[in-house]
């Protein structure tokens, strides 16, 4: 029995949506949560405890392209929801460490499985399995798991009291082992019952090798992609204490952090109102455009609340499209031809300068304050949407 239409969306993109939810808070944001914990319990340095997420996120990375070539092959049927279930056997254990070694460890070994099973294979997937309806699936999916923070740092603190940290972490490897596992086994399995992707288009990007066209908006997107994440992660990385330095108190700082979330649903919503309005390209250079104002007017903060509204709103709504954005841009700009190949090596700049940006952030703090991190990284910001606009007109040519 095939499935078509509406039914797609209840049988494949609600499942993958419920279960990315559940994997971005328990694999990614469960981290953040705890760094606090972990340092007071084991007496292990901030500095130690962050250092086992990079690693999950640079192994990650790097890992990337290789799963996408998989998904190309036909072989994301098995490995995602495998990926899936190994996540939470790797979460179990990391409630059972004591010692720094075990913690890097296991972390490695996430970022292993995180590869397969968090945002890039299951838009790889989408692509692959949902045809001219991947855009609404995955800003459907990106809606739903844009809440994933909303969950981990609520849920882990309020439980951390009655059950402690280990107990925290088991209760997120059941989810994803209980939930996300089978949700994801039964998405994929559905989505086999018949491929719904339309013929790739003969003439763009079919042959095994891009074009010197192609090869070029290859490198200009990945240098976008790696700007609007170091634009995001190294202003959030160091945001609580960046606020603190200029004056805002506490718990107002608390909030701002904790509205970001929102504010990315907020750029989705939009996203989902002007879908077929207005070209992809345009918003993505308004969503980049965004992040960069947005940084800048971190220059004003301490001197009236209005600057940090207008922070959280812009940086939140602009990373919330963008995230959105990656997936649908690469299949726009370079054809969906070995798109999870494609996918994943655009994957790579993106979650290194995910994962260097906090480091990065923290070196360039040290040389000049964090006034100099507000103007490079709205600078940066700035090259990336340029880098964009460029990529968009290499397209052309292709």
């Amino acid at each position: 029995m095939s499935i078509n239409g509406s039914k797609r969306f209840k049988h494949i993109v609600w499942p993958l949506a419920v279960a990315q939810t559940l994997l971005w808070s328990g694999a990614f944001y469960l981290f953040p949560s705890l760094l606090g914990t972990w340092e007071r319990n084991f007496g292990w340095s901030k500095t130690e405890v962050a250092g086992a997420f990079t690693t999950a996120l640079l192994i990650s990375a790097f890992l990337a392209p290789v799963v996408g070539r998989e998904i190309d092959r036909g072989h994301g049927h098995i490995l995602f929801p495998t990926a899936t279930f190994a996540t939470a056997i790797l979460l179990g254990l990391l409630a059972t460490v004591d010692e720094l070694w075990q913690f890097y460890g296991i972390s490695a070994a996430l970022g292993i499985v995180m590869a397969g099973s968090l945002y890039e294979p299951c838009f790889a997937l989408l692509t692959r399995y949902m045809g001219n309806r991947a855009q609404q699936s995955i800003t459907l999916v990106t809606l739903m798991a844009g809440f994933a923070g909303t969950i981990a740092f609520p849920t882990s603190h309020a439980l951390i009291d009655v059950i402690g940290w280990r107990g925290v972490v088991f209760v997120f490897a059941l989810l994803i082992g209980l939930v996300s596992g089978p949700l994801n086994l039964y998405a994929v399995s559905q989505a086999q019952i018949e491929n719904p992707a339309p013929p790739e288009p003969a003439a763009k990007n079919t042959g095994r090798n891009l074009s010197p066209s192609g090869t070029r908006t290859l490198l200009l997107l990945g240098f976008a992609f790696a700007a609007m994440a170091f634009d995001h992660n190294a202003l959030l990385s160091h945001f609580l204490v960046l606020l603190d330095e200029k004056g805002v108190n506490a718990q107002v700082a608390v909030f701002a952090a904790a509205m970001i979330g929102p504010m990315q649903v907020s750029g989705r919503l939009a996203m989902i109102a002007f879908e077929g309005k207005v070209k992809i390209v345009a918003v993505a250079m308004m969503a980049f455009f965004s992040m960069s104002f947005a940084t800048l007017m971190l220059l004003g903060v301490g001197n009236g609340a209005i600057f940090l509204i207008v922070f959280v709103l812009f940086q939140g709504a602009g990373f919330g499209m963008a995230s959105i954005i990656r997936p649908i841009l690469i299949a726009d700009l370079l054809g969906r031809r070995r798109f999870g190949t494609i996918a994943g090596i655009l994957a790579v700049p993106f979650l290194l300068a995910m994962a260097l940006a906090p480091s990065l952030a923290g070196v360039i703090w040290g040389t000049g304050g964090y006034n100099l991190l507000i103007l490079i990284t709205a600078v940066i910001g700035l090259f990336g949407l340029c880098a964009l606009g460029l990529a968009a007109h290499c397209a052309k040519e292709i």
